[in-house]
């Protein structure tokens, strides 16, 4: 399918706001474009700070969850803390397992990190993770959950019959039914009866607002000194975690507060691990932005729980020096080389079977890979929605015997979540197991619920969408003017950062002649270019537009039509502007 470029709708009333406010043109228009029907202020926007977080003791269930982990630090209780396996479970991990040992003082001993393995347990509070932290001498008497346990009641249910507490601490959509009734408390933004401002906050932020809230109840109790340092210093990790996670960094203050923040902190360089990826990506690639985050480390990070055990990725953010940073940095980069390997091959596989349920008029794709790796589901969705404009649900085998697990991504208009939620409405045997948000979900079922599961989605699917045309497109933000393509021009957009999921960083479209061009890469697959337009001349590269081998399919004094993006090239510190091709097409 042709993929289109089309302009952002703009908010009119929120452009013509902007500029009375004092913002340029193209500041104003990069807002406006963004951010549709926004009433808001605009400073939380246009300058983030940590005064827009709302306090913790908003969110439903804090102060009690504060409450109950105090007690268990005060009267020397054995802790687990269970998170998921992705970035933002990850730093999630750190956020509490550092201020419960580093802050409040609780043994190293005394503290259980249990992190499921994404193939052999599965999301969530899974049967296995259970087992687990059943089987520990001595068992925690409070398990903290973090970045999941939303929809595990059945789990959660049989640890407290056990005698083990549950916090639930989570950002995910909580099932019809509401909190699991046995957990001992369950904070989650987006809860019905939850005051929190702002329901799109990841689990890190979660985490680390709960244990901030607990540091101010010991300090009530007079069991901390009121000198003990505040969270704020972990605040690099819930940035991390919140960029990764691709929750909104469009209306969201506290979003786009802590981000902002986070990266100040995390170009400090103080913290091993920072150090070593800055050393593995090169000099020229400090300062760190959020793009870094989102397609450097996070991609790392996550390679680690996508192929195998998670905790090499929980070691290398918690590495004290750099030698162990870089240890562990070297098994979670090799890791992302071979998920990338696997990843092509699943993707070839699942765009054919698309292509399939295309020809059929689907709304949504559901690919059932059966020799695909559970690990790589996700990234597959993810390339099957920008390719073909539909949301996405990959599927592969589980390790339970006929189960299959399965990752979906969704595009603007339908919510995935509630689309899933619907499913299960109409056949609960077909949907046993979900969650997940509007953009992204993960589902378990039986093998032989797939058909019904299918046509149960179509139907929630369809509900939601109704005739909305579908198709793969960029929206750009619009022409920019020859005097524009500079780095001034760059350091105006980026005075408007962090940009990220519902926050896009800025995606422009115009004409040029190519003057020169070279196929760069070890595989041949990037295109180095020389462009002009209207007399200026600008360097620009266009990775993965070829196939290995591939031959360029324009030659020297073609026009393209392109989108791109502004970026700035360092080399041995001297900066110029560099273009970076998005999609380009021959201008017959």
């Amino acid at each position: 399918m042709r993929r289109r470029i089309m302009p952002r709708r703009r908010d009119e009333t929120l452009y013509q706001r902007c500029l009375a406010a004092g913002l340029s043109e193209l500041q104003a228009r990069i807002l406006a474009g963004r951010l549709p029907d926004y009433t808001g202020e605009l400073d939380p926007l246009v300058t983030p700070g940590l005064r827009y977080l709302a306090h913790p003791e908003k969110l439903k269930d804090a102060r009690r969850a504060a409450e109950r982990i105090a007690r268990a630090v005060t009267e020397g209780e054995h802790i687990g803390i269970l998170t998921d396996y992705d970035v933002d479970g990850i730093t999630s991990h750190v956020v509490i397992l550092r201020t419960l040992n580093e802050l409040f003082g609780v043994p190293a001993q005394k503290l259980h990190s249990l992190i499921g393995h994404r193939i052999n347990d599965g999301y969530g509070i899974s049967l296995p993770l259970v087992e687990r932290t059943l089987a520990l001498k001595p068992r925690p008497s409070l398990v903290i959950t973090a970045d999941c346990g939303s929809s595990d009641e059945p789990r959660i249910a049989r640890l407290r019959e056990a005698g083990i507490e549950v916090i639930v601490t989570d950002h995910h959509a909580l099932p019809n039914e509401g909190p699991p009734a046995s957990a001992y408390a369950t904070v989650n933004p987006t809860r019905d009866d939850c005051e929190f401002p702002d329901r799109t906050i990841a689990g890190c932020m979660v985490a680390w607002l709960v244990m901030s809230l607990t540091r101010a109840v010991l300090i009530e109790f007079g069991a901390l000194s009121p000198s003990t340092p505040k969270l704020s210093p972990w605040l690099s990790y819930v940035a991390l975690g919140t960029v990764a996670d691709c929750v909104s960094l469009g209306g969201s203050a506290i979003n786009r507060a802590v981000v902002t923040q986070g990266l100040t902190l995390i170009n400090r360089m103080e913290a091993a691990c920072w150090r070593a990826m800055a050393e593995r990506l090169g000099a020229d690639s400090v300062p760190f932005d959020a793009e870094t985050l989102a397609f450097q480390m996070g991609p790392r990070i996550n390679a680690r729980s996508r192929l195998d055990d998670p905790y090499a990725a929980l070691h290398f953010m918690l590495a004290a020096d750099e030698h162990t940073a870089r240890r562990h940095l070297e098994v979670l980069d090799q890791d992302n080389q071979s998920r990338k390997a696997i990843e092509a091959d699943m993707t070839e596989t699942a765009r054919a079977l698309a292509l399939e349920q295309l020809a059929s008029g689907a709304q949504v794709l559901v690919v059932y890979l059966e020799d695909g790796h559970a690990g790589v589901q996700g990234i597959v969705a993810s390339r099957l929605v920008q390719a073909f404009g539909r949301p996405a649900l990959v599927l592969t085998p589980a390790a339970a015997p006929g189960m299959l697990t399965g990752s979906g991504r969704s595009i603007e208009a339908l919510h995935l979540r509630d689309a899933l939620q619907r499913a299960h409405d109409l056949a609960p045997p077909a949907l046993p197991r979900f969650g997940g948000h509007r953009g992204a979900a993960g589902i378990g079922l039986p093998v032989e619920q797939l058909p019904a599961f299918t046509r149960a989605l179509y139907q929630a699917v369809n509900e939601q969408l109704g005739e909305c045309e579908l198709y793969p497109c960029m929206f750009t933000d619009g022409e920019l003017a020859a005097p524009q393509l500079c780095l001034a021009t760059l350091d105006e957009l980026e005075r408007l950062a962090p940009y990220g999921r519902e926050f896009d960083a800025p995606l422009f479209e115009g004409e040029f002649l190519v003057e020169n061009l070279r196929v760069v890469g070890a595989d041949g697959s990037h295109l180095m270019l020389e462009l002009s337009s209207g007399g200026m001349a600008v360097r620009a590269i266009w990775f993965r537009a070829l196939t290995p081998g591939e031959m360029p399919a324009f030659g020297l004094g073609a026009r393209l039509r392109c989108a791109y993006k502004l970026s700035r090239n360092r080399w041995k510190g001297r900066e110029t502007l560099q273009l970076m091709i998005e999609h380009a097409e021959k201008i017959q």
